[in-house]
Order: C-alpha cells, then sequence, then structure tokens
C-alpha cells in the first residue's frame, strides 16, 4: 500500500500527515474494509462546488448566475471529475475488489469520480481550503487549457443526458404537464423521466426553458443519489 500512496501523494505534491486518511479516501466499498470512501466523497463534493464556484465567479465577472450554474454544473459532474482523475491516474491507486477489478473497476467513471470526490474531501480535512484550491485549479487548467463559456460550456439538459446515459443506459423523456396562463404571458410545466420514474418538475416561460429547469432539478436530484 505504501508506495502505491506515494506515487500518488507526489502528484499531489502534498505529503498526508494522516496516511490512513488517504487510504480511506483510496478504499471503495467493494474492498470489504471497516471503512471505504464513501464519507469522504460526499464531502469533497461540497467542496469542489465552493472551488469551482468561486473559480468561475473571479474569472468571469461580466456573467449572469445563471450561465455561471451552466458552467459548474458542466465541470462539477460525474465526467468532469473523471477527467481529473485520469490526470492523477487516480485509477491506479484505488482499493477495490477482485471482482471489481475483473470488471474493469479501475476505468469506470463513477468510481473514478467518486475516488476524486473522497480525495478532495480528505485533502481538505488535512490540508483546509487553500491547499485543496491549488490542487483543484492546477487539474482544471491541465484539462482544460481554455477555459471559457464555449470550450467548456455544457447546459443542464446535455449533461443530464450524459449522466442518465452512463448510469441507466437510456436517455431522459421530457414530458408536458401542462400549459397555463394567457397566450402572451404562457406558463409551461416540464416533468423528466427516466426508467419510467419522474425524477423532476419545473416551470418555464417556454418548453425549452422549463426542459432546462426541470433538467437542472434532475441533475441535482439523482447526483444525492450515489
Amino acid at each position: 500500500m505504501g508506495d502505491n500512496v506515494k506515487i500518488l501523494q507526489k502528484r499531489l505534491d502534498y505529503q498526508f500527515k494522516d496516511q490512513d486518511l488517504i487510504i480511506e479516501a483510496l478504499t471503495h466499498k467493494s474492498y470489504k474494509k471497516p471503512y471505504n470512501n464513501e464519507r469522504l466523497e460526499f464531502l469533497g463534493d461540497a467542496v469542489l462546488d465552493l472551488i469551482v464556484g468561486e473559480y468561475l465567479y473571479h474569472k468571469f465577472p461580466n456573467v449572469a448566475e445563471g450561465e455561471l450554474s451552466k458552467l459548474r454544473a458542466s465541470l462539477v459532474n460525474e465526467k468532469g471529475f473523471e477527467k481529473l482523475a485520469q490526470i492523477l491516474n487516480l485509477g491506479e491507486h484505488i482499493y477495490i475488489s477482485l471482482a471489481e477489478e475483473n470488471n474493469k473497476g479501475r476505468e469506470k467513471p463513477s468510481l473514478l469520480s467518486n475516488a476524486f470526490e473522497a480525495l478532495m474531501g480528505a485533502l481538505y480535512l488535512e490540508a483546509g481550503l487553500q491547499k485543496s484550491k491549488e490542487v483543484c485549479i492546477d487539474l482544471l487548467n491541465q484539462a482544460y487549457p481554455i477555459i471559457d463559456m464555449n470550450a467548456v460550456f455544457r447546459d443542464f439538459k446535455t449533461t443530464l443526458q450524459e449522466l442518465t446515459q452512463a448510469k441507466f443506459g437510456e436517455t431522459p423523456e421530457y414530458r408536458l404537464i401542462r400549459a397555463y396562463g394567457p397566450d402572451h404571458k404562457k406558463e409551461f410545466e416540464m416533468a423528466v423521466v427516466v426508467q419510467d420514474k419522474e425524477i423532476s418538475r419545473a416551470t418555464g416561460k417556454s418548453k425549452k426553458e422549463a426542459q432546462q429547469a426541470s433538467a437542472k432539478i434532475a441533475l441535482e436530484t439523482l447526483k444525492k443519489r450515489k
């Protein structure tokens, strides 16, 4: 275990004082230890949300909240974290069961993404926000040589589709629940349905706007169900 963890710490440019913490961050639940990385993953998710949010806030001073939210959603998701995990070669360092190993677990986007979140949670606990921010932003800059609205942007519907295809092997369905109000001020209510189950609902001034709003809620809902 020792050499495995040392190599990763060199890549992070940080030596953990509490080696148990980084080992916990790298331990998948399939490894059958008394601990796993799920709690650290929960923490890392919140830390990354804050770091990326602050980073975008300063990088795009003239961009409105709605666009910043969309941009953050395109970075703070399974696909985005998998990309950062690959820069660290994180798949080489995780502890997984033999069955998971044989199932190509080291290459699974969800497993890599979760391990990256857990690692950032561990780094935050031991070294604080500033060090976590340095590591995360350095990785972002490596993953996205140009970060701007065109280079990185994905709308909520696209991001949701990528998530549901990876997780369930299908694309989400958008159902019109109702349209109401006078013609000049119509409101539309749309639902997102995945695997014949309604995940979210939202309203908007057009079907497209309602779809985007419901896709955003669906993303947040599915993210919590990891």
